[in-house]
């Protein structure tokens, strides 16, 4: 047996969540002792298996704040994570350590003699835009951080192909870092049964052709590109009833998915669509089991999206599915077999949903029982479990030889360890200076 942490720093519902926690589950059925350490932890807001009992989870720090007047979130979240390394390095002890989304803590975790993990989702450092003046001078550090961090962990896992290309791109000072690709899972048994229905839907008509959204109000996510092909889909010579469920998920302490889900409900409205489309916020895992397995096609439309779970679980459900044909869908979804691979253009994506409704029952079951099968053979949980105890082992193992030759070599170990220490600290504290210096005066209080 192995004791595994995570450290996450916000364990809300999102896909990066979804791999956290399946990853816990599948370390845990194979024997292993597994704690979640968050900074952020709501049980109205977050996965049924992390309030159940089924995963363990400790939420600290979370009176540290997630921004500084709206802004500046890579650098709270860093130090969001840097607390849960400390906290777990004064009040836990474990074996190996998880990290994922931010890289912060690895240097100290391997000061302190932890073997550790890190997920790589995607860069950060690619996720933000409008990077100029002031913006473009707090992210050089932060990018910088990013990089140099996440070359110190032992062991370095990706999502996808896709993404391990683009982690070779970016990061051209770890060449020496070759990531391993493990896909998201699904623990399948959470699609038993038939889920539940939504109350807020609407009573569809007989024959009626459902449509499926499912991702965060985040406009990275592309949510508008649904509705407008659906609204050509409207226009276009389909005659046959249709309808649309936007769900995502939405968390009221982010301003964005707030703006994002008045922008797309005045599209809606714009479009004449209000009749035809309904707006789901943070369905829970019964009602998103439901939607799943009682819509017609799922409509995904990130570009350039890193993974992609949603996917893979709707082809689960015998859904298929309408993707964006960048990035993780393409390793995922078969064009014509699975579903539909598209251009990220309205056009595109209202002709594969009139195909969807013309090709009727017959067409869609067809494409279903083909996802479903590809989803058994190339992304169970088995696997997934397999390849999560493999590493954890590994570096369990690796950890009682390094601490041999740390005793035969103590004088070494000491120094390189501190200075190790002192250079983390000093890049930290000038990333600091920068950050808040330059905003202070931006502010005109940096004379106070």
């Amino acid at each position: 047996m192995v004791v595994v942490l995570f450290l996450h720093p916000d364990l809300g519902i999102g896909g990066a969540e979804r791999l956290v926690v399946d990853a816990a589950l599948a370390l845990k059925n194979a024997g292993h002792e597994v704690t979640i350490l968050t900074a952020h932890h709501d049980p109205t807001h977050c996965f049924a298996e992390t309030t159940d009992g089924r995963v363990r989870v400790v939420a600290a720090g979370d009176w540290l704040p997630r921004s500084v007047a709206g802004r500046c979130h890579a650098l709270c979240a860093t130090v969001r994570m840097l607390y849960l390394a400390l906290y777990l390095h004064f009040c836990w002890t474990c074996d190996v350590v998880v990290v994922d989304q931010v890289s912060s803590p690895l240097p100290l975790l391997r000061f302190w003699g932890f073997p550790t993990l890190f997920y790589c989702h995607y860069p950060d450092m690619l996720l933000t835009s409008g990077r100029t003046g002031l913006k473009a001078l707090y992210r050089a550090p932060m990018d910088w951080l990013e990089e140099v961090t996440t070359g110190t962990a032992k062991i370095v896992l990706v999502n996808s192909k896709f993404t391990s290309q683009v982690f070779k791109n970016t990061f051209q000072r770890l060449p020496h870092v070759n990531p391993e690709v493990v896909y998201p899972s699904l623990n399948t048994a959470q699609f038993e049964g038939e889920g539940s229905r939504p109350a807020s839907l609407p009573n569809f008509s007989p024959g009626t052709t459902v449509f499926l959204s499912i991702n965060r109000y985040e406009r990275k996510k592309n949510l508008g590109l649904a509705i407008r092909s659906f609204s050509r889909l409207i226009k276009g010579s389909q005659s046959q009833p249709v309808h649309l469920i936007m769900a995502g998920g939405y968390d009221s302490r982010v301003r964005e998915n707030l703006e994002h889900r008045r922008e797309l409900e005045e599209l809606v409205w714009s479009l004449n669509l209000g009749h035809l489309v309904t707006f789901l916020e943070s369905p829970p895992d019964q009602e998103k089991l439901w939607l799943l397995k009682q819509a017609d096609c799922l409509i995904y439309t990130p570009t350039g999206e890193h993974f992609g779970i949603v996917p893979v679980e709707a082809m689960y459900c015998r859904t298929p599915v309408i993707a964006v044909n960048t990035g993780g869908p393409t390793e995922t979804v078969v064009h014509g077999e699975t579903g539909w691979l598209c251009q990220p253009d309205p056009l595109q994506f209202a002709k594969a949903m009139n195909e969807a409704v013309d090709g009727g029952t017959e067409l869609r079951t067809k494409l279903g029982l083909a996802g479903r099968e590809r989803v058994e053979k190339n992304f169970s949980f088995s696997a997934f479990s397999n390849k999560w105890d493999s590493f954890v082992c590994k570096l369990a193992k690796d950890r009682l030889k390094e601490m041999l030759i740390q005793a035969e070599n103590q004088g070494y170990s000491m120094f390189s360890g501190i200075a190790v220490a002192f250079h983390f600290v000093l890049a930290m504290a000038i990333l600091f200076y920068m950050v808040f210096g330059t905003s202070s005066v931006e502010m005109g209080i940096g004379k106070y």
